[in-house]
């Protein structure tokens, strides 16, 4: 007899399979449940409808993401600005081709969007959760400076980054023109948060001459 779990996997990717093949919109519930040579009704027990198996498709594919981040998270050494920089870098690569290598899971990510924002609210909750790690590492080191809560500056940092994540959501950019958006905003917003050193003014620099000429 199959366990629940293995059952769960295995609806998981008949549907996955059947999604990518056909199309989201195209594909019942029924036809899922003949392809692991079940009822419709036995599927039922697992999944109360498509959509739900579509979150879980998707749940899947996000923990694969924060895999990747998080490891780049506990990474030691460098700047802490890098590390950053390389969490929004890696998320652009790994949303854009997903998308890009199965077209048809487009359908199933915008109706997701649309259809389901607690699921989008609750990754984006746990992705903010790495940034507050990265940015409390660098207020730490004194590399990054600001009174704000870190996890409000995090979920600014996230605001403003939206669009790299799934970009194929947003706009029909290549890959070169994303990342060189990416890195644009990027620089500019860390900037903010970056303490610099205080710029000398006319008078500062004429007192030094006089301390040099005496």
């Amino acid at each position: 007899m199959v366990c629940k779990e293995t059952m769960h996997s295995q609806i998981l990717e008949a549907a996955r399979k059947r999604f990518v093949h056909y199309g989201y919109g195209k594909t019942t519930m029924a036809e899922i449940a003949a392809d692991l040579n079940m009822s419709p009704g036995n599927l039922y027990r697992y999944f109360p409808g498509k959509a739900d198996i579509a979150e879980a498709i998707a749940d899947e594919s996000a923990e694969e993401n924060f895999r990747v981040l998080r490891e780049i998270v506990r990474t030691n050494g460098g700047k802490v600005r890098e590390k950053l920089l390389a969490m929004f870098e890696r998320e652009l690569e790994l949303t854009f081709h997903k998308l890009d290598k199965d077209r048809r899971i487009y359908e199933m990510a915008e109706f997701i969007r649309r259809e389901r924002p607690h699921y989008i609210n609750k990754h984006l909750a746990t992705e903010r959760q790495l940034l507050v790690d990265v940015l409390d590492e660098g207020l730490k080191s004194g590399e990054f400076a600001f009174t704000q809560d870190p996890a409000f500056v995090a979920e600014m940092l996230q605001s403003a980054m939206l669009k790299f994540r799934y970009p194929q959501l947003w706009s029909a950019l290549p890959m070169q023109a994303l990342k060189r958006e990416l890195a644009g905003v990027f620089e500019l917003l860390v900037d903010g948060i970056t303490p610099r050193a205080p710029r000398k003014s006319a008078n500062d620099a004429t007192a030094a001459k006089g301390v040099a000429a005496e």
